[in-house]
C-alpha cells in the first residue's frame, strides 16, 4: 500500500516538516498502515488504532526523544513505532529477531522506559523528569496512560507523590471507556457503578475519610460522596485535589485541537504536575474491531476485509478452558468456591465461571496486590478462593502472597496460567520464577502440571487443602489430547509418579516438558540408553522418597523443569546433598531456564534456545554419562 505522506516520514523530524492542516492525512494513513501490518503480525491492534492521532500530536509537538515519551504497559505502542525509525522492520513485530510488541530501551532510543506490565508510566516519568530537575534539563517528560492501567493502585501513588512535588510532568489519561475487561477498566463506567451499586453503599463513607486526608476545605466544599463522585467524571476534582492542573474531557481523535492543547501545555509555564483527560474510541477507524466486544485487543493474523482472524485448529481443549471447566464443575457441588482474577477474566477462563457464578467471580482490576489479600480475607471465612494470576503478573503481588497468605497459612489456591514460555509477548510475560519465589515459601504447597488430566487432579487436590496455601501452575496453549478424569480423583500430597522405568539414568520432570521428556526417552533407547522418567508434579513437598529411590538406582540423575535457576532443581540438589548423595559419586545436572531473558519467538524456538526441548534433553543425557570429572586437589583452588 501506497501512503503518499507517511511514505516520507521515517522519524519525528521528518513528521515536524509538515503543515498542521496535513497531520490528518497523515493519520489516516498510518491507520491503514497498521491495520495492513498487524493483519500479517497479530498484536494489540484496538488500543494502537485508538491512539493513532495522539502519537501523531506528540511527536509534531514534542521535540521527542530528548523529549521523553512513555508508553503505559506498551499496547498502544504500534503507530509510535512506525514513525521513530522502525518502519522497515514494523512487519517483524513479535517475531523472532524481530521487533518487540511492546516499548523496549534496547531497542530504540525513542523508548526510554520498557513496559508491558501496566500503570508504570507516571512513576518512571515522575522519575525521569527529577533527574532533569537536578540535572538543570528543561526537556519535557510525557506519559501516557489508559484508563484500565488507572484502576492501579501504583497510578495513584505516583500522582499523589507528582503533585506533592510539583514536578513539570504531563501525563494524558487516554479515556477508551475500556481495558481488557470493559466493567473494570472504564473509569466512568466503574464510577457510575460506585454510585448506583448497593455493593458499593459503604464506599461513600471511605470517600469522605479520603476527602478528609486530602483537604478540609475540600471536605466542606464537596458535599455528598455522590456528588464527589460525579465531580470526578465530570471535572477532574481527584486529579486537581492530587495537585494535577486537569485538562478535559477532549476529543482525542480532534488532531487539529488535540495538537493546539498540546502546544498549549508545552508553552505553558505552570509550576507543577498536568493531567490532559482524552476520550479516544479503541479500535477507532476498522470497523470490524469497533464492533467486537473486545475492539481486537490482541488478534491473531487476519482477513483485512472480513476482520476474521486465523486461529489455530485443535482438537485438545486449552489448559486454560480445563482449568474453567473443572473449576464450574467443583463450584455447582461446593458454594464457597470463588474466583479471583485481575482485569483478565478471559485469559483465565474466569469469564466462564462469571457466566455460571456471577455473584462468586470477582474482578479486582489491574490490582494484584489488593486480589491476593481479598482472597485471603475470603480464606479466613471460611470460603475457597482460586486467585486465576497469570506467573508474570503475580509477582506483583509476591508481598501479599508471604506476608498475607503464607504466613498465616491460609487455604488461598492459587492457579497460575501462562507458567514457562509463552512467545510472541517475550520476556515480560514469561512464567519463569514462581516456581522459585512460591517453593521457598513454607507452608506453601507447589505443583506444576505435564498435562490437561494432571491438571484437573491438581484442581481437584487444592479444593481439599484447607489448612494452607497451594499452587498449581499450567503453559498457554492447548493440553496433549488426554482423556481427562472425573473431579473426584486426586493426589496425595508430595507424592510423584513414574512414567517409565529404565536403567541408565533418572529424569525428573516437573511440568509440562513431559513430552519432551518422552521423546527423548525414545531417541536415547535407540542408542541402547533406558531410562527412567518420574513426573515429580509437587516441586513443595518433594516426593522424597521416590527422588532418593531413583538416585541411588541409576548412574545419573536429571532435572527438568520450566522455570529459573532456585526452583525444583534446588529443591531436589538440596535433598541429594543432605543424603550425602554426591559424596557416593552420583552424576546430577539440572536443565532450567538459561540465566537470561529471552526474546519473543514461537515458544517451540523459544524452547530450543533455552536448551529444554528434546533434542537438548538427549545432548545432556549423553554428556553427562560420559563424563568422568576428577577433581583435583590443589590448595589454590580453596
Amino acid at each position: 500500500m501506497s501512503n503518499k505522506l507517511l511514505d516520507k516520514i521515517n522519524y519525528p523530524s521528518d513528521l515536524r516538516k509538515f503543515k498542521k492542516s496535513e497531520l490528518k492525512t497523515i493519520s489516516d494513513e498510518l491507520r491503514n498502515e497498521l491495520i495492513e501490518v498487524v493483519s500479517e503480525t497479530g498484536g494489540h491492534l484496538g488500543a494502537s488504532l485508538g491512539v493513532v492521532e495522539l502519537t501523531v500530536a506528540l511527536h509534531y509537538v514534542f521535540n521527542t526523544p530528548k523529549d521523553k515519551l512513555v508508553w503505559d504497559v506498551g499496547h498502544q505502542c504500534y503507530p509510535h513505532k512506525i514513525i521513530t525509525g522502525r518502519k522497515d522492520k514494523i512487519r517483524t513485530l513479535r517475531k523472532g529477531g524481530g521487533l518487540s510488541g511492546f516499548t523496549k530501551r534496547s531497542e530504540s532510543e525513542y523508548d526510554p522506559f520498557g513496559a508491558a506490565h501496566s500503570s508504570t508510566s507516571i512513576s518512571s516519568t515522575l522519575g525521569m523528569a527529577t533527574a532533569k530537575k537536578l540535572a538543570n534539563d528543561k526537556n519535557n517528560v510525557i506519559a501516557v496512560i489508559g484508563d484500565g492501567a488507572m484502576s492501579a493502585g501504583m497510578a495513584y501513588e505516583a500522582m499523589n507523590n507528582a503533585g506533592a512535588m510539583k514536578s513539570k510532568l504531563i501525563v494524558i489519561l487516554n479515556d477508551n471507556d475500556m481495558s481488557i475487561a470493559p466493567p473494570v477498566g472504564a473509569m466512568s463506567k466503574y464510577l457510575t457503578r460506585l454510585l448506583s451499586g448497593k455493593i458499593y453503599f459503604s464506599f461513600r463513607e471511605t470517600i469522605k475519610l479520603i476527602i478528609s486526608a486530602f483537604s478540609k476545605r475540600f471536605l466542606k466544599t464537596a458535599g455528598k460522596a455522590e456528588d464527589f463522585l460525579k465531580s470526578i467524571v465530570t471535572g477532574g476534582t481527584l486529579f486537581s485535589e492530587l495537585g494535577f492542573y486537569y485538562l478535559g474531557p477532549i476529543d482525542g481523535h480532534d488532531i487539529n485541537n488535540l495538537t493546539t492543547i498540546l502546544e498549549n501545555v508545552k508553552k505553558s509555564n505552570h509550576d507543577g504536575p498536568v493531567l490532559i483527560h482524552l476520550i479516544t474510541q479503541k479500535g477507532k477507524g476498522y470497523k470490524p474491531a469497533e464492533d467486537s466486544g473486545d475492539k481486537y485487543h490482541g488478534v491473531s493474523k487476519f482477513n483485512v476485509v472480513t476482520g476474521q482472524q486465523s486461529k489455530s485448529k485443535s482438537n485438545t481443549p486449552s489448559y486454560t478452558k480445563v482449568f474453567a471447566n473443572t473449576l464450574i464443575k467443583h463450584a455447582e457441588n461446593d458454594t464457597k468456591i470463588v474466583g479471583i482474577t485481575g482485569a483478565m477474566p478471559s485469559g483465565t477462563g474466569l469469564d466462564l465461571f462469571e457466566k455460571k457464578f456471577p455473584e462468586r467471580m470477582f474482578d479486582v482490576g489491574i490490582a494484584e496486590q489488593h486480589g491476593v489479600t481479598f482472597a485471603a480475607g475470603l480464606a479466613t471465612e471460611g470460603y475457597k478462593p482460586f486467585a486465576a494470576i497469570y506467573s508474570t503478573f503475580l509477582q506483583r503481588a509476591y508481598d501479599q502472597v508471604v506476608h498475607d497468605v503464607a504466613i498465616q497459612s491460609l487455604p488461598v489456591r492459587f492457579a497460575i496460567d501462562r507458567a514457562g514460555l509463552v512467545g510472541a509477548d517475550g520476556p515480560t510475560h514469561a512464567g519463569s520464577f514462581d516456581v522459585t519465589y512460591l517453593s521457598t515459601l513454607p507452608n506453601f504447597i507447589v505443583m506444576a502440571a505435564s498435562d490437561e488430566a494432571e491438571l484437573v487432579r491438581m484442581i481437584n487436590t487444592s479444593v481439599n487443602i484447607n489448612d494452607r496455601p497451594s499452587a498449581f501452575r499450567y503453559p498457554r496453549g492447548n493440553g496433549v489430547g488426554v482423556e481427562l478424569p472425573g473431579i473426584s480423583e486426586v493426589l496425595e500430597i508430595g507424592k510423584g509418579r513414574i512414567i517409565s522405568s529404565g536403567k541408565n539414568i533418572g529424569i525428573l520432570n516437573f511440568g509440562a516438558r513431559l513430552e519432551e521428556c518422552k521423546k527423548a526417552r525414545e531417541v536415547l533407547k535407540k542408542k541402547g540408553i533406558t531410562t527412567t522418567i518420574v513426573d515429580a508434579r509437587f516441586a513443595k513437598p518433594l516426593d522424597e522418597k521416590l527422588i532418593l529411590e531413583v538416585a541411588s538406582n541409576h548412574e545419573a540423575v536429571i532435572t527438568i523443569e520450566e522455570g529459573s535457576i532456585g526452583g525444583f532443581a534446588a529443591h531436589v540438589t538440596k535433598l541429594l546433598s543432605d543424603r550425602g548423595f554426591f559424596d557416593k559419586g552420583l552424576k546430577f545436572r539440572s536443565m532450567i531456564l538459561p540465566d537470561k531473558f529471552l526474546d519473543q519467538d514461537s515458544p517451540n524456538e523459544m524452547y530450543k534456545k533455552a536448551g529444554l526441548d528434546s533434542a537438548s534433553i538427549v545432548e545432556k543425557i549423553e554428556n553427562v554419562l560420559k563424563s568422568n570429572v576428577v577433581i583435583a586437589k590443589n590448595k589454590n583452588l580453596y
